[in-house]
């Protein structure tokens, strides 16, 4: 019988007042843990961040989402893992309602015309600001 296997994303803060080595072993702790029992969809980084507010006086967290596919038992334990770690701040585990793909990069061509589009554009909308106000206003009727 196949194994049921769910998409899930999670988020996890880690603390940065330790020092970057420390916040970055901690990230490679709880990846090596999730590649070891799930696949892997995406990592993405966002860095060192200010916090909306203090979370156990600490204003800034390091925040890392990992997208990946794994047994249902599995998040529970990612969690109970996450609570432990004291350089941990604030986790969260959902499971997705979709199938996790990782994102693809857009095609250099795709860029570059997007680009070439918003210059395009960008030059379009002075010129037609120009010429509206150059043109001569609308007589209104007089009123008696």
């Amino acid at each position: 019988m196949e194994q049921v296997r769910n998409s899930y994303e999670t988020l996890f803060i880690v603390d940065v007042t330790a020092g970057e080595e420390a916040t970055k072993a901690t990230v490679r702790k709880f990846t090596d843990i999730i590649e070891k029992n799930a696949e892997i969809v995406e990592v993405t980084t966002w860095g060192q961040r200010r916090l909306a507010y203090p979370i156990n006086d600490k204003p800034e967290g390091f925040y890392t989402i990992v997208t990946f596919k794994a047994a249902p038992d599995f998040p529970g334990e990612l969690e109970r893992l996450y609570n432990i770690d004291e350089t941990v701040i604030r986790s969260l585990v959902i499971r997705l309602d979709f199938e996790a793909v990782a994102k693809a990069a857009p095609a250099p061509e795709v860029v570059e015309a997007e680009a070439e589009e918003a210059v395009a554009e960008e030059a379009e909308a002075p010129a037609a600001e120009e010429a509206a106000n150059e043109a001569p206003a609308a007589e209104e009727p007089a009123k008696e």
